[in-house]
């Protein structure tokens, strides 16, 4: 079932078993609708630690924090890596920029945690898979969201984040370069009108349009963005013009396009597909080993 594919590419590139260990802190507040909770997994250290916030995938409609590999977990809290899953709202509680918006707050109420949990604000960093794979690189490309005058302390906090590794990523949601891109079938999930709050028989409008691009994680690229590793298991092939819609939604020629556009800024952005290893293992431990890399180095 495509509605089930974000979860399904998660679990690929950090290939185990569903988390089962209950997280330090369960089911956190971070905002006031009920489904703005997180899990935060405390890395044993008495240095403040890195963090990596995983955010789920499920077509914006669907899926939860309970994702989150046990795999993937137990390799980032080994290597000192604490580790956070959250929950956001669905495209049908809120349309964009909503869920998007939540994960913003999410990693804002994390830097906030900082000191009473041992968070290093500085490394903070992205995975997810399919819809929770858009969010993080829409966030990471984002300007700092931070209102250092803001009543609310949370909202003080920056939003920035220093690595991302994400599954099956959309890179770009306007729907006219996704039908070149890809294919029509592409640009027509069935999740999109409730996440857009358009209808797609207005997709031609001037508002869809602005809506499509706002919601883009490569309409934000900018030199000083953080690196990226993005991974498909989709194979790079055509898609036929009578295909059901949403298929292609993960295809790989989403994470060229990203990566054509981070060149001429000088911003890493490596691209894997499922032919360059041997199984899902391998692709795991690359993951892995990019978010490692780049949220315990020197600095």
């Amino acid at each position: 079932m495509r509605w089930l594919t974000g979860a399904v590419l998660t679990m690929m590139c950090a290939a185990g078993p569903i988390a089962s260990a209950g997280p330090d802190y369960a089911n956190v507040a971070y905002g006031p609708h009920e489904r703005n909770v997180l899990d935060f997994y405390r890395a044993a250290s008495a240095k403040p630690t890195p963090v990596v916030v995983f955010l789920h995938g499920g077509g914006f409609v669907q899926g939860s924090k309970d994702q989150l590999n046990a795999a993937m977990r137990d390799r980032l809290l080994q290597a000192g890596i604490s580790v956070a899953a959250v929950n956001y709202r669905y495209a049908t509680q809120a349309s964009f920029p909503a869920p998007m918006m939540d994960g913003v707050r999410a990693i804002q109420f994390l830097r906030w945690k900082a000191s009473e949990w041992n968070i290093d604000s500085r490394r903070i960093g992205a995975m997810g898979g399919s819809a929770g794979a858009c969010m993080a690189l829409w966030i990471g490309y984002h300007d700092d969201f931070a209102r250092p005058g803001a009543s609310d302390p949370v909202e003080r906090e920056s939003s920035r984040l220093a690595v991302m590794a994400v599954a099956g990523a959309q890179t770009t949601l306007e729907l006219d370069v996704i039908e070149k891109l890809i294919a029509p079938s592409a640009a027509r999930h069935p999740s999109g009108p409730a996440f857009f709050g358009v209808p797609f028989s207005e997709s031609g409008s001037e508002r869809a349009r602005k809506i499509y691009r706002a919601a883009s994680p490569a309409a934000y690229l900018s030199k000083d963005d953080p690196p990226a590793w993005l991974y498909y298991s989709d194979p790079d092939v055509n898609i036929p013009a009578d295909a059901k819609a949403g298929t292609g939604i993960h295809h790989p020629r989403f994470g060229h396009y990203l990566r054509e556009r981070c060149a001429p800024l000088g911003l890493v952005c490596e691209v894997r597909e499922a032919k360059d290893f041997q199984d899902t293992k391998g692709a795991a431990l690359e993951q892995f080993e990019f978010l490692r890399s780049h949220l315990t180095q020197s600095r």
